[in-house]
């Protein structure tokens, strides 16, 4: 989808970052889907967890009556993004996460990275206003 101009951010689905941490959310499912058996109580669930959060918190910060609450929301989603990361590099460092699936995970969670260090950034102004 092509990003919106502001104007047009209706629901927190408008926004460009809630849309890639969906997409995120959709390839930490799929690549997980080989890890081992008996990690799927360890860290399948938690890169699984963490993932989800990402959208989550957008969606839920959207929903929230103040910038302020928004940015905090942002931030937290922020903070999963970096848990998943580190998630995937210990997945990595064990030979269960390799290749295209790698170095795709790795794509989207840079740009998703720049995209909510934006989108803060916006917000921020906004509350200095």
């Amino acid at each position: 989808m092509q990003q919106r101009a502001k104007h047009d951010i209706r629901t927190y689905r408008d926004l460009a970052a809630w849309q890639k941490g969906m997409q995120l959310a959709e390839t930490v499912y799929r690549v997980t889907v080989a890890f081992p058996s008996e990690e799927k109580f360890g860290l399948v669930s938690q890169m699984r967890r963490a993932a989800v959060s990402i959208p989550s918190n957008i969606a839920e910060g959207f929903g929230r009556a103040r910038n302020t609450e928004f940015r905090r929301f942002l931030e937290i989603a922020r903070g999963s993004l970096f848990e998943m990361q580190t998630q995937a590099e210990l997945a990595r460092r064990l030979g269960w996460l390799k290749g295209e699936r790698l170095a795709a995970l790795k794509e989207s969670t840079h740009e998703l990275d720049a995209i909510l260090a934006g989108l803060v950034r916006s917000v921020k102004a906004r509350e200095a206003r």
